[in-house]
């Protein structure tokens, strides 16, 4: 049996990817195209075999020429190797589980040529939003939301009339530090010890920080193109229901299950059809209880923040990515605070400043501008 869907995976070695590999291992109708990763060429190498994949792209340039001693296949180097992939391999649905800013330029790659793009790299729309939303339209390719809670969504009102929605409301676990607050002294050991996810180091850190959800409501306003005034944020501590919708006439939607991220993966690349995930199934009374409050912006700096860039539009969701993924980085390195990483996104955003987005050329620019200044915010700090 020939697959369905042929799949390639940018990522392949983090937990996106690694667990999308291990949905695609147990289905006829799914393949293996392509794998892409940044530094971890002996993974992706077995990866490939494992597959019977021919084709890898490795970022690092170095790692990249010492794959090339190790793998029989094509290996396309750096990060135009990453963008040279998906028009070699053909695929049909790019899974972009790329951390940070580098993978929107991927994005853009998949969605020109009219692939769609099952989408766990946030910065994609948070930095270019408007942008890459107006070039899947154009396209007519799809994107489909690979983050549990947007995938929660995109389920929620896939068949409801848009006017019909009042709101949606994203859940937050609420991070180590719920019900904190005083932040100071906060250890980068602290901050990694997740209550619920495991994750990599920093959107663990955007978790800590809620900034990840600030994130995820900037996103959530291009997925679903709704005002942020119709975008709410709860916190729910145990991850059961993962997104909500209040409807017009009163009724109220919810997505519930444990937290098991092959879940919106499986919908993801199976979509439109629902795929059988090996997962426990949600048993209420074991649960107990589910808790809910309002989340705390003026002790997590970071989701106030979030929001003033989303609501500013432009460049600033840009300005806002980028200057967190430096003060993180400085956070986990120990060069700065655990507070100092709001402190950093907020100067960073006053110094850099707000405008339309004219193109894609210009929001790398600006990326590059806001990293730039950050760093000066953080080395003026020591």
């Amino acid at each position: 049996m020939s697959a369905d869907k042929r799949v390639l995976i940018l990522g392949s070695t983090g937990s996106i990817g690694t667990q999308a590999l291990e949905i695609i291992a147990g289905r006829e109708d799914l393949e293996v195209a392509g794998l892409a990763v940044g530094r971890d060429w002996q993974t992706a190498v077995a990866q490939a075999k494992g597959f019977s994949v021919g084709t890898i792209a490795v970022a690092d340039e170095t790692a990249a020429a010492e794959a090339t001693v190790g793998f029989d296949g094509n290996v396309l180097a750096g990060e135009p190797g990453v963008i040279e992939l998906i028009g070699a391999t053909a695929p049909d649905i790019v899974l972009n589980g790329i951390v940070g800013a580098a993978g929107l330029g991927p994005t853009i790659a998949a969605l020109t040529q009219g692939i769609d793009v099952a989408l766990a790299n946030k910065e994609s729309l948070v930095i270019g939003g408007e942008l890459v939303t107006e070039l899947a339209s154009a396209a007519g390719a799809k994107l489909l939301p690979v983050d549990s809670e947007h995938s929660a969504l995109f389920q929620l009102v896939e068949n409801e009339d848009r006017a019909a929605i009042d709101r949606i409301v994203l859940t937050a676990s609420g991070g180590p530090f719920r019900g904190c607050t005083d932040l100071a002294g906060i250890t980068v050991e602290q901050a990694l010890d997740h209550p619920t996810w495991a994750m990599g180091g920093r959107i663990t850190i955007d978790s800590a920080t809620l900034m990840n959800k600030g994130f995820e409501m900037i996103e959530a306003h291009h997925l679903f193109d709704l005002p942020y005034e119709q975008i709410a944020v709860v916190v729910h501590p145990q991850s059961i229901v993962h997104s909500l919708i209040d409807l017009r006439d009163g009724a109220t939607l919810a997505h519930l299950g444990y937290p098991d991220m092959r879940v919106p993966i499986a919908y993801a690349l199976t979509w439109p059809e629902r795929a059988e995930v090996p997962v426990e199934r949600l048993d209420l009374a074991k649960v107990g209880s589910l808790d809910f409050e309002a989340p705390d912006p003026d002790t997590f700096r970071c989701l106030a923040l979030a929001r003033e860039a989303g609501e500013s539009g432009g460049i600033a969701p840009c300005v806002l990515n980028a200057a967190d993924e430096v003060a993180v980085a400085a956070f986990l390195e120990g060069k700065v605070s655990f507070i100092d990483i709001a402190r950093v996104i907020e100067q960073t955003l006053d110094d850099i400043g707000s405008g339309p987005a004219k193109g894609f050329e210009e929001l790398f620019a600006v990326d590059e501008a806001s990293r730039e200044r950050a760093s000066e915010i953080i080395s003026g700090l020591n």
